[in-house]
């Protein structure tokens, strides 16, 4: 198959069996090392590292091909794989900033990449960081500094989903020669190409939709094949930061029913989002895809379209009332991830209200009567149903 010849969910599906003696699933190349024939082939393979195959811990073929494919999904020239989305979201940071520099990142970022921009980089390297709301592309504008040499997005944003203008900021970025890197992982490349609107880098973790199935944990970073190359060799092979072959395999598999997942993953969401927002007893719905959404047109312009993930505000914020509902779902498994075939409930105040005053719960936007859930691809009657039950007991 002609590389490009085909559209994206076309090429997701397909794999050259004639490799492989006809096999419709390519092998598993579950091996540490590769041979060479002499001292000549040897010889060659170490001056172009990134393009042979060496040692697992660099290069390995089942592994390439699911960069291949995320690469050609993403528009992008290159795809590297790491074992984990933080592993990813690091990685990519790592890239693009040194001591002393400056980095803007919005708001309402994903926690573990928070803690490791303020806990970790700001302490033990000296790098300032600075948060924006970024509603607007002035709050990043006001917010550069001489030293800044990185602006970190994630739209939509973690529990508000706010939108930022991917294409106004990368530019922005791009006048004053700072790099920028998206968090991508809530739209997946079938709903957002932000590397076509000028971003950097693009992320996004692949246990969440490009897995799938809740048995993948990884990461991967896109984009121009310079800044990868460079990456492969600093951040991923001096690291040892490996993707196993098997989570490879197994990535590849998902990617192929990406497209009919994320289409039924939108439709059932934007079906529960309807209903929550019609119930007397929901305060607010956090989700891009409804009208009432206030940056609904924002999201048209940069997204084809929407995924499973979402977030309400119950009319409450008695404690006891939430946990009840929470409690009350048969069908909502009760966990911290998303993007998998099944739906699950998590309510940031679990976690939250350990950490964080009265106050600083207040700053982030939601309130313990807020609930996130990733909507699975169940009969979304089912869905509603168990939604509508719970949400009468309180």
């Amino acid at each position: 198959m002609k590389e490009n010849q085909y559209k994206p969910e076309t090429g997701l599906t397909h794999d050259d069996c004639e490799k492989y003696e006809g096999a419709v699933v390519p092998p598993i190349f579950q091996n540490s090392l590769f041979t060479f024939e002499n001292w000549d082939a040897a010889d060659k393979a170490f001056e172009d590292r990134q393009n042979h195959f060496i040692y697992s811990r660099g290069k390995n073929p089942t592994v390439k091909m699911a960069e291949e494919k995320l690469a050609s999904l993403a528009g992008a020239e290159k795809a590297q794989l790491f074992p984990s989305g933080m592993g990813a979201v690091s990685a990519a940071v790592l890239s693009c900033v040194k001591s002393g520099d400056h980095v803007i990142a919005v708001k309402n970022l994903y926690g573990p990449a928070v803690n490791f921009l303020t806990q970790y980089l700001a302490p033990k390297f000296n790098v300032e960081v600075s948060f924006v709301q970024g509603n607007s592309t002035e709050d990043f504008e006001n917010a550069i500094k001489a030293n800044t040499s990185l602006i970190y997005l994630e739209s939509p944003s973690t529990a508000v989903f706010s939108l930022q203008d991917i294409e106004a900021v990368a530019q922005l970025a791009r006048s004053g020669g700072i790099k920028t890197i998206i968090d991508n992982t809530w739209a997946t490349p079938v709903y957002q190409k932000p590397l076509a609107m000028g971003i950097d880098l693009e992320i996004h973790s692949c246990s969440k939709y490009l897995g799938g199935h809740s048995d993948i944990v990884g990461g991967v970073i896109l984009g121009k094949a310079k800044d990868l190359d460079e990456i492969f060799t600093h951040e991923y092979e001096w690291i040892g930061a490996k993707t196993a072959p098997f989570e490879a395999w197994l990535l590849l598999r998902s990617l192929r029913t990406l497209h009919i997942r994320m289409e039924k993953h939108q439709q059932n969401a934007l079906r529960v989002a309807e209903f929550l927002e019609s119930h007397a007893k929901i305060r607010m719905v956090r989700y891009p895809g409804l009208k009432s959404f206030p940056q609904y047109e924002l999201g048209q312009k940069q997204m084809s379209g929407y995924s499973g993930l979402l977030s309400f505000c119950m009319d409450t914020e008695d404690i006891d009332k939430v946990k009840l509902f929470f409690n009350s779902l048969e069908l909502f498994h009760r966990g911290v991830s998303w993007g998998g075939f099944e739906s699950l409930v998590y309510a940031p105040a679990i976690s939250y209200i350990k950490e964080l005053s009265p106050e600083q719960f207040a700053n982030m936007g939601i309130s313990p009567g807020d609930i996130r859930i990733s909507v699975g691809l169940e009969n979304v009657e089912d869905l509603i149903a168990d939604l509508d039950r719970s949400l009468e007991r309180i």
